[in-house]
């Protein structure tokens, strides 16, 4: 699956965009995303937003969102603002 990655997220990684193959729920990519990226959940305490094709998990089954191998998953930190 692709995965893109935004703003701190790049920074942390040092990539935008990553192809992922295993993961079967939201919850697993970012277990295999911590693993690649040791305290990569530990960037996402203050608060993320995931898409899945475009669609927030909330709205869909949250951590536990299935995930396809044709799947395009957004990962957004929070947006600061004033």
């Amino acid at each position: 699956m692709l995965v893109k990655l935004f703003a701190t997220l790049i920074e942390f990684t040092g990539k935008r965009k990553l192809e992922i193959s295993g993961p079967k729920t939201v919850r697993e990519l970012l277990n295999e995303l911590d693993r690649m990226f040791p305290g990569f959940k530990k960037e996402l305490e203050q608060g993320y937003i995931i898409l899945v094709n475009g669609k927030n998990i909330e709205h869909l089954q949250g951590l536990d969102t299935p995930l396809k191998e044709d799947d395009t998953v957004s990962i957004f930190p929070p947006a600061g603002g004033g």
